[in-house]
C-alpha cells in the first residue's frame, strides 16, 4: 500500500486507526451532502475501511487518509477508485478510473484537495500507468467541480455513473504529462 506525501499532507491507506478522524469527516452532513446524501456512523466508518482495506490488496489502489502533516490530524480523504454504473459496494475492474476526495469542513477552502488530488494524479499515471483518469459530483457540487478544472480535467458533460446523472471530466496521460512539464521546477 502506497504513502503519498505533499508539502502539507501525508495520504496514508486507509486503517482502522484512521476511523475517529474518518468518522468525524463522513459523519457531517454537510461534507456527505453530495456523496451520499446522509452522514455514516462510525460502525459504517468501521466497515468502510474494512472494505478499502481489502480494496488496496487486491487493487493497488483504492481511498487514502488525508493527515495533516503540521498537526497529525485527519483532514480529509480520497481515492482513486474504479466507477461504478450502480451504488453497488463491489468495484467494477471493468469500470474507467476515478479520483475523488472529501475534506474535513474547517478545511475547506485552503487547497489542501487539490494538493492531494495532485499527487493521487500523479499515482494514478505515474505507479498505475493509466491512460485516462474521470472525476464525478452531482451537478450542484461547484467546490469539487472547480478541483477537477485545477487539477486540468475537461469537462464531458453530464454522464450517469453510481446509477445517476452526474458531472463528469476527464484528465488523459498525456494531458497530464503536459501540465506537469510546463509547472514551473
Amino acid at each position: 500500500m502506497t504513502v503519498l506525501t505533499t508539502a502539507r499532507l501525508r495520504l496514508e491507506p486507509f486503517d482502522l486507526g484512521h476511523l475517529d478522524g474518518l468518522g468525524v469527516i463522513n459523519g457531517d452532513p454537510e461534507v456527505m451532502k453530495y456523496l451520499t446524501g446522509h452522514p455514516q456512523t462510525r460502525d459504517e466508518v468501521a466497515s468502510y475501511i474494512e472494505r478499502v482495506k481489502s480494496r488496496w490488496a487486491e487493487f493497488g489502489y483504492s481511498w487514502w487518509s488525508f493527515i495533516e502533516r503540521s498537526t497529525g490530524e485527519i483532514v480529509g480523504a480520497g481515492c482513486i477508485q474504479n466507477l461504478r454504473r450502480d451504488r453497488s459496494a463491489d468495484p467494477d475492474p471493468d469500470c474507467p478510473l476515478e479520483i475523488g476526495w472529501r475534506l474535513r469542513r474547517d478545511r475547506w477552502h485552503q487547497g489542501l484537495a487539490s494538493e492531494a488530488a495532485i499527487a493521487m494524479a500523479e499515482f494514478a499515471f505515474s505507479t498505475l500507468h493509466i491512460e485516462t483518469l474521470l472525476a464525478v459530483c452531482v451537478p450542484e457540487n461547484s467546490a469539487s467541480e472547480a478541483i477537477m478544472k485545477r487539477l486540468g480535467m475537461r469537462s464531458l458533460g453530464i454522464q450517469t455513473w453510481y446509477a445517476e446523472a452526474v458531472t463528469t471530466y476527464e484528465l488523459t496521460r498525456s494531458e497530464w504529462e503536459r501540465l506537469q512539464s510546463a509547472q514551473p521546477r
